[in-house]
């Protein structure tokens, strides 16, 4: 007889890692997101969080919910399709278009059900979705839901996504989907080179704003901002209202027909519990922040340039980011872990990340300073990262050092 269940019994390798005392994952958090945080009452700088305007423990953000839960209470107890939509979901969805530039938009519970349910709604029978390699996953896993075929191209390369779409031919829908800001490694998609190539194609382009809104452009309006582009070159743009945002939700903004029919066919969102009154009212506030306090934008940079210079100057290979995400490539899985362990231990608060992430061997430890960190809180953690980095990696790695 063959038991499903056999899989999870020989599924050692985080119980290895437990026993080794290098397993990093579901860490309690006994604190707000705020620059330092407290775990079993002990405190650390915080360099994990995608919080990356400061805006998670923000007191008028806090306000914003608490005044939401008194007029609508703590949930909706349905699907906005038929009883769980309120002014307060209307009133957002206008400026969260507003915000992209585009004439409607659509919010969803999480981030990850957007892609499940917008890229599943637009591909299907016969269509093909085009994605970069390094795509998040709900992305990977939105095209598995659709009824389409998947076709990948090699990561931030135009001319082979070209090769890609020569190869699909005319009599196939298309739509290219990329991420605007990868999340590990803070590298930005070449946007308006994939946009002329879709549009000599034929294909439709989606742009992930997950990692971009709040952090790049002028205005920290996102990809299309940063590269001066409009919906004539990008037709749907969508993120998640975790980051920059702080609170949970997703949302497609687009044309107005695209969204009026992801409204009455995406399963993600007609089947699922509309997202809770506080949430939506503290994005709401969040987008009045980010336009009303540019200065929380130039603030996140400003400590961000800081750590590259400082990182820069330790000689650690920070990848090809050119935003406030900063990838210090280790390399090796279990060196990677190691450093994460003695981060830890002296009170810093980092990401290691590992295949399937990240490619193979190309395991690095991921930091995020906000707009909030104190110049005092960046050079104590830097100077945690310098000693730690000597102390694990003795021998010198050609991984490691540029």
């Amino acid at each position: 007889m063959n038991d499903l269940f056999t899989k999870c019994r020989n599924f050692t390798i985080v119980r290895q890692l437990m026993a080794s005392g290098i397993y990093p994952f579901f860490k309690e958090l006994e604190s707000e997101q705020a620059p330092e945080i407290t775990i079993k009452g002990k405190k650390f700088i915080m360099f994990g969080s995608n919080n990356y305007l400061g805006l998670a423990n923000d007191p008028r953000m806090k306000q914003a919910s608490i005044d939401a839960v008194k007029q609508f209470g703590t949930g909706v107890a349905g699907s906005r399709f038929l009883n769980g939509n309120t002014v307060l979901h209307m009133e957002l969805e206008q400026k969260l278009a507003a915000f992209k530039g585009r004439e409607a938009a659509l919010i969803y519970a999480t981030g990850y059900q957007m892609n499940l349910g917008v890229i599943s709604a637009l591909v299907g029978k016969g269509d093909f979705a085009v994605i970069d390699k390094l795509d998040h996953a709900s992305i990977l896993d939105g095209c598995r839901l659709s009824q389409g075929e998947l076709a990948r191209f090699k990561h931030n390369d135009p001319a082979d996504l070209e090769r890609v779409l020569k190869k699909i031919g005319p009599r196939h829908g298309k739509l290219v989907i990329v991420d605007g800001v990868f999340s590990m490694e803070g590298d930005i998609a070449p946007i308006p080179e994939i946009s002329k190539i879709c549009k000599k194609y034929g294909a439709r382009l989606m742009v992930d704003d997950a990692h971009a809104s709040g952090v790049i452009g002028k205005r920290g309006h996102g990809t299309c901002e940063h590269f001066g582009l409009t919906s004539k070159e990008v037709d749907l743009v969508v993120g998640t209202c975790s980051k920059s945002f702080a609170s949970v939700g997703g949302f497609a903004a687009g044309d107005e027909n695209i969204i009026h029919y992801l409204r009455h066919v995406s399963r993600s969102m007609i089947f699922s519990a509309a997202l809770p009154p506080a949430s939506v009212a503290a994005i709401s506030k969040a987008i009045d922040i980010i336009d009303a306090e540019p200065q929380r934008l130039k603030r996140l940079w400003d400590n961000s340039r800081y750590l590259m210079k400082r990182f820069k100057e330790m000689g650690l290979n920070t990848g090809e980011t050119q935003t406030p995400i900063i990838p210090v490539v280790i390399g090796d899985d279990e060196k990677t872990f190691m450093l994460w362990r003695m981060l830890y231990d002296r009170g810093l608060f980092t990401n290691p990340v590992v295949s399937p992430a990240v490619p193979p061997k190309r395991a690095l430890i991921r930091i995020v300073a906000t707009a909030t960190h104190t110049r005092e809180q960046l050079d104590r953690a830097l100077d945690i990262f310098e000693t730690c980095v000597k102390k694990i990696l003795k021998k010198k790695s050609a991984v490691l050092v540029k």
